[in-house]
């Protein structure tokens, strides 16, 4: 699958989600409340957690993203888990990678920023945004932004910081997991999964099924999200 499909499916996870998150009675003490900013910054972060798993791939996504820092970084991860679609995309690396998350949220801070301000670049470019045909006029852009994000992002509770990276990471390993080639799901056993309903990737059926119906699913959920707490900030005003 591509970039813009993965970021799609994961902000269309993380609104379709929120609801259990807040569940006291499914999570319990697990369980986060979060408000209307806390949902958007983890539409976003979840969005760009979606990319992640491609952190293995010398020329997709990420490595244009921030110019040569991203390719040198990707060609590393890459060499490292044994190429593309491998280590990465695994439900180990998902579960690994929103731990990882939730505990520099809790524990470093500036560590987490930075880790923060590649997730929202990584969004970011995977829903599009970029100049022209140059990655490095596009990886200005996307650190402006990021930056930008960051920065509104700065006063808000990261609590729920590990579910967002690793639904991501999972959406993205679920959504590969439909085409041909398929993951090595239960990575270190070598074992791939593959339900290919997506034929191929960027093929008529991503580019003219998948990601029209994701799209519609992330501006349904938005407004569900955005009515629901407008009558509950209504009902507990008449309470």
């Amino acid at each position: 699958m591509m970039g813009p499909t993965h970021a799609l499916s994961g902000a269309v996870a993380w609104l379709a989600a929120v609801p259990l998150l807040q569940s006291t009675e499914l999570l319990r003490e697990h369980a986060v409340q979060l408000s209307p900013g806390q949902i958007a910054a983890g539409t976003v972060v979840c969005a760009g957690a979606a990319m992640l798993p491609d952190i293995d791939h010398h020329d997709g996504t990420i490595a244009n993203t921030f110019g040569p820092l991203t390719k040198v970084l990707c060609r590393v991860v890459g060499k490292v888990s044994g190429g593309h679609r491998q280590a990465t995309h695994s439900l180990l690396f998902a579960v690994g990678a929103g731990y990882g998350a939730g505990w520099l949220a809790a524990h470093h801070e500036p560590v987490w920023w930075a880790v923060l301000f590649l997730l929202v670049g990584l969004g970011l470019r995977g829903l599009g945004v970029r100049i022209g045909v140059n990655d490095n006029h596009t990886g200005l852009l996307n650190a402006v932004a990021a930056a930008g994000i960051v920065h509104w992002m700065h006063d808000i509770d990261m609590a729920w910081a590990g579910y967002a990276v690793a639904l991501g990471c999972a959406v993205h390993v679920l959504g590969d997991c439909c085409t041909p080639r398929g993951c090595p799901v239960l990575w270190p056993a070598p074992w791939r999964t593959a339900v290919p309903l997506i034929p191929r990737t960027n093929g008529r059926m991503e580019k003219w099924v998948i990601t029209p119906v994701l799209t519609l699913g992330v501006v349904i959920l938005a407004v569900r999200t955005a009515v629901g707490d407008e009558i509950a900030n209504w009902l507990e005003s008449r309470a």
